[in-house]
Parts: structure tokens; sequence; C-alpha cells
């Protein structure tokens, strides 16, 4: 049985057609998938704990959030459109009741950003209900949906991750265990998966056999040990947690009232961990590689000081994801570290729209330089990626405003030079400024006095790690998993890039 307490109102309407979110108002970065969470805790309050969980991994979507609990047979559900702290309170947190639970916090890349969108995506088959929560995106999701259709599967939304579940409950309605079925849906899908599946019984933790999507495992203190699952280490300490180990990719963990055990599902893994997930998504206080992130952006940092200095009075990040990399190119090239802009940090997603004269005047509601720092100043801006380049020129545009002589601007990373397919919202290919322009006519359109981005061996040596372990197809088009010719049709128009 499912109870689902649910928002009713349209308070969020479908974003896709708010012009705050155009390619002219959008970020100028790429946008992440989702963030997941899962935990098998009986005796605690499982809804509180997967709030918090989520708040912590807000950062990796902010459109919808959902959490599931499952009380026996019982399936207690409740998602909706806005931020995590906007979609519950101690009020809706004590109807959901359970021993353990699976939590979403989405960004939308395949499916709109809808309320039927949201996740848990929560199903019921023969064993009883299950509640998946995604992070990724098939690449094989036309070919899947054909399928589920023939079969006569009720898909109720756009996703790619209905399917998984919808794939999963085919399995097990035709004789197939939670594990087995799992499995054989699994082996079904192509793309990037990092997923959190809730069931009477216990909770799933799967990885694409790339691992593209990153996955982690926590334990909570007591007798017995408790399991948490989350995309990130942030996710874990919020609650306590301490970090176990990540789910492996092409692995999958199961865990019930007996513990944990590991299941390898696929016989062809090769890590391709997505390094922006590195460069950018992640916070900087998760660990990857038994180190913080902001270790890696500030090794980031130095390398690009080495590739490209250039002599200026004060270097300062975007905040927030460009200041590890500022302060360790301002380590390695001597020049003084300061802050040039301020960030609103209470400002989420809006859907008031401004009025055009504050459009005209240059709405700042996010980022405000200090003119008193700026003035007179030659300034190295470091940032840690462009897509389309507009939020950037307007954000020189701003620092010469203040009064800054020179601005100079460093990238930590290489030029996007190609969309992604597995679970980041990046444009098509004509509409990323380092596919069509050189860096000299970028640095021309930002109307910055020089621009130098970082070598891609450079971003792969600073990992410390095997380079043949990431997914780097954003530089070079190099695709780890194939991209049927219908879905690359979509958003690849280009020749491909040599970095």
């Amino acid at each position: 049985m499912i109870s689902i307490h649910s928002v009713t109102s349209d308070e969020y309407p479908d974003q896709t057609n708010n012009p705050i979110n155009s390619h002219e108002n959008r970020p100028d970065k790429p946008e992440e998938a989702c963030g997941v969470f899962g935990i098998y805790a009986p005796g605690e309050n499982v809804a509180k704990l997967t709030y918090f969980g989520l708040y912590a991994l807000q950062h990796r979507g902010q459109e919808s959030a959902g959490i599931a609990t499952f009380e026996g047979t019982q399936v207690h559900l409740h998602k909706d459109m806005g931020l995590v702290s906007q979609v519950f309170n101690e009020s809706v947190l004590d109807q959901l009741p359970g021993s353990l639970a699976v939590g979403h916090t989405r960004y939308s890349t395949t499916g709109s950003s809808r309320k039927v969108n949201a996740q848990p995506a929560v199903l019921e088959t023969r064993l009883g209900s299950i509640a998946l929560a995604h992070n990724g995106n098939l690449v094989n999701m036309v070919q899947l949906r054909q399928e589920l259709l023939e079969k006569k599967c009720n898909l109720v939304t756009t996703t790619d991750s209905e399917m998984i579940a919808f794939a999963i409950a085919e399995a097990i309605d035709t004789g197939a265990d939670w594990l087995e079925g799992g499995i054989q849906a699994f082996q079904r899908c192509q793309g990037a998966f990092s997923l959190v599946i809730g069931t009477p019984v216990g909770v799933m933790g799967v990885r694409d056999p790339n691992g593209i999507r990153p996955l982690v495992i926590g334990t909570l203190a007591g007798n017995p040990v408790r399991y948490v699952l989350a995309s990130e280490t942030c996710g874990l300490d919020i609650i306590g947690a301490e970090y176990l180990r990540d789910v492996e990719p092409g692995e999958l963990v199961w865990i019930t009232e007996e513990g944990l055990a590991s299941y390898h599902w696929s016989q062809k893994s090769e890590r391709k961990l997505c390094i922006f997930e590195m460069i950018y998504f992640a916070r900087p206080d998760s660990v990857m590689h038994n180190e913080s992130l902001y270790s890696y952006r500030m090794r980031l940092g130095h390398q690009l000081a080495k590739e490209s200095f250039v002599d200026a009075d004060i270097v300062f990040g975007v905040p927030d994801s460009g200041i590890p990399a500022a302060i360790g190119f301002s380590q390695a090239s001597g020049v003084t570290y300061g802050e040039g802009l301020i960030k609103n940090r209470y400002v989420g997603r809006t859907f008031i729209q401004p009025t055009q004269t504050m459009r005209e005047s240059g709405l700042r509601m996010k980022l405000n330089p200090l003119k008193d720092v700026l003035v007179g100043k030659r300034v190295i801006i470091v940032d840690d990626s462009i897509v389309r380049g507009t939020t950037s020129r307007k954000l020189v545009k701003t620092l010469r405003d203040a009064g800054a002589i020179e601005v100079h601007m460093r990238i930590s990373s290489p030029p996007v030079t190609h969309p992604c397919f597995y679970g980041i919202d990046t444009d098509s290919q004509d509409q990323l400024i380092a596919a069509t322009k050189s860096v000299a006519e970028i640095a021309k359109q930002l109307e910055v006095d020089s621009l130098a981005y970082l070598s891609w061996e450079g971003m792969l040596e600073a990992t410390r790690e095997d380079t043949n372990s990431f997914c780097s197809a954003c530089f070079t088009g190099d695709y780890p998993v194939t991209i049927p010719e219908q879905v690359k049709r979509s958003k690849l128009i280009l020749e491909k890039v040599v970095v």
C-alpha cells in the first residue's frame, strides 16, 4: 500500500517555460542531475535523517525533492517542486514513519521540470512496492521506453528513472526476486546510473559499470551497525555517519536486517568517474580518493598558475566554486589572494521574474563587486568552467565598472567543447562557446585582457589517480558509453574537437 502526502498546489510551475530560465538567464555552468540518499535504520527517525542528507546534497539539484519511507509493506511518499526546505517541514516528516527510506533532490535532464517527474519513482510489484531514486542519464531510453510500452507498461512520466523502475517491476512480476529483478533490469540499461532503491525488506545501492556518477556507503554507529547511501560524503557527515567506501562500478549493495551484501552484476566494469564531479559538482568538503575535493581544486589552481601566469595585483575566485583554485593559483604564483566578489548565500532559485528596468541595470542577485578592492587594480579572476560565456561576459563588465583596470580570466578546466549525455544538463554543441570559437575569440567576446584554460593533461594529472579512470568527454568527445545516433543528433552537431 502506498500512502502519498503531497502538496497539490501549482506553487512551483513548469520552469521550462519560464523566461528567467532561458539561455540568456541560465547560469553559465553545467548543471547537475540529482542527489540520492538511502538509509536502513530500524528504530531511527529515517525520514528526518533523509531530510538532512538531502539538505546536504541540495547543490546537486534544486527543482524538486522527495522522500519515500517503508513501514513494513506500506510506503509513505511525499515529493514536490522546490528546495528541500520548501518541500518538507516537521509536520510532513512526522507523516513518513518507517525503518528505511529513499530520498532524492532533482535537477531535470531527461524529463522536464514538473511535479509528475519528481522522485522517488514508486511502483507496485508482485513482491510489494519499490521506490527508486536516480542520479545520471540513460542513453538507450528511447529503446527501453519502446520495449516497456510494448509490454503495456503504464508510463506516467517522461523520465528514464521511471523506466528503470518499470524494468525492475517487469522482471519481478514475471518471477524474479528482488536481486534477480534488479540485475535483470540494470543489464538492460546503458549510460550513467547511480541508484538508491527502497523495498519492503531492504535498500539497494547500484552503480553503472563505469561508475560515472558517484555513490558512497556510510555506517551509523550502533548494535547492529546501520547503513547509509549518499551521492557524496557530505550527505553522510551531516547525520554523523562514517564513510565506509564507494559503491564500485557495476556493483549492487543490498542492505537488509542481515547487514550489507555485495554483488557485482556487471562483468564489464571499467571506472570512468565524471571529472566534473571533482572540478565543480561535488561539494568541496566531500571526499574522493581519500582527500577533500577542496585539496584537488587547489592543485588545479597550482597547475593553472604554472601554465598561464600573468602579473597582477590580486587574484580571486568566482564564489564559491572558483575559490579553491584561486587560492592555489595565488600560492603557486605569488599574486596576492583576496576577495573581489561577494556572494549572496541566501539566494535560491527564484520564480519571480525581474523587471525590465532591473535587467537593463544589471540584476546582481548573486554576486556583487567590492569596488574599493578592485579600483585601479589588475585583477585575475579564476572560475572552474565557461559553458556559454554569457554570465562570464557580464561578470567581466561588472569588474571593469567597479574600477578594475585589467581583467585576466583563468579557468581551472579545459574548454567545454562537447555536450554531456550522462546526466549533466549541457546545451547542444553549437551553444557551447568553446566548440565554435578559439580561445582568442572567446577572450575578445568576454572583453578580457587575457584568457587561459587549464590543459587537459594538467587537469587529469592533478587527480593523482589513474588518468584513464575518468570520463572527460565534455572536453574531448571520447564518450565511454556509445551514444545511439538518435540521441547523439539531438546535441552533437559539430566536428570532434582535439585537445
